[in-house]
């Protein structure tokens, strides 16, 4: 591709990175995933409250399933769906769209925002895909997944690394959390509105860092072990808090915070920086 070429293709994304309807839908699917967070968050709450495992249940997935048992959830699924693809859609624009000097900075960020739009267009996929009468809880596909990496020349090592990164992700998110560092993606409301987003946002990053910390561990576990079985996704993750000294409190705790983080996305939804 020529220069001229990709001066042109760069102009062409930029016009339909600002076009009104795009920025509406990305924004749609902060609130998407805010419905997903606010459902995970009341199943958790369930869970320490009976005092059981989460079935497979308190993942996004299982909040999915719980949007299909109700009137016209299918319908609600699809909108969902359509909204967190939308927001991948966005994050892979806004990477070829990162304009650094240093070559290493600019693909490191480009690397983080795509990677980024793979999480949510896997998320809206499995919307689609139980709006279609499919989809397996996310315990059968980390392990399926686990189970595959395993089997591969330095399998053990790969599903380490894997596991490694997912514990710095959590960590990342404890750490923008405990900052405040998320501000820097909204324009902050002023007065009682900006300390409510605030407060929504320390605790959910906190929670949401933490359970996939946990998630981490479970896969590096996994790996040492050259066991697919111990790995999890949230659903293994959060019920192996309640087996700890005040687990049902602590899974409490981190479904409040899952709420937060529900409620922390609609207001991302109406202040993110697009």
């Amino acid at each position: 591709m020529t220069p001229d070429m990709a001066d042109s293709a760069q102009r062409t994304v930029r016009k339909a990175a600002s076009h009104p309807a795009f920025r509406m839908l990305a924004r749609s699917g902060y609130a998407a995933n805010g419905v997903i967070h606010l459902l995970i968050g009341a199943i958790v709450l369930a869970v320490g409250a009976g005092g059981g495992g989460g079935g497979g249940e308190s993942d996004p997935t299982g909040a999915f399933r719980a949007i299909a048992e109700a009137p016209l959830g299918f319908v609600a699924l699809w909108v969902l769906a359509v909204g967190l693809a939308a927001l991948g859609l966005w994050y892979l624009v806004k990477g070829v769209l990162v304009d650094v000097d240093d070559a290493r900075k600019r693909w490191m960020k480009r690397i983080g925002e795509w990677a980024k739009a793979v999480v949510y267009v896997a998320i809206g996929y499995s919307a689609a895909s139980v709006a279609l009468g499919a989809g397996s809880s996310g315990d059968e596909s980390a392990q399926n997944a686990s189970s595959t990496v395993l089997s591969l020349p330095g399998g053990p090592v790969l599903l380490g690394i894997a596991g490694l990164v997912i514990v710095g992700v959590g960590a990342g998110f404890v750490f923008k959390g405990v900052t405040r560092s998320f501000r820097e993606k909204l324009r902050m409301p002023s007065g009682a509105t900006g300390r409510i987003v605030t407060v929504l946002g320390i605790a959910g990053y906190v929670a949401k860092g933490i359970a996939l910390a946990i998630v981490g561990v479970l896969v590096i576990t996994a790996a040492i072990q050259v066991d697919p079985e111990e790995a999890g996704g949230m659903d293994r993750a959060l019920s192996a808090l309640i087996d700890l000294p005040l687990g049902p409190w602590l899974l409490g705790a981190a479904g409040v915070g899952f709420i937060a983080y529900g409620v922390y996305c609609f207001f991302r939804a109406r202040y993110a920086r697009l």
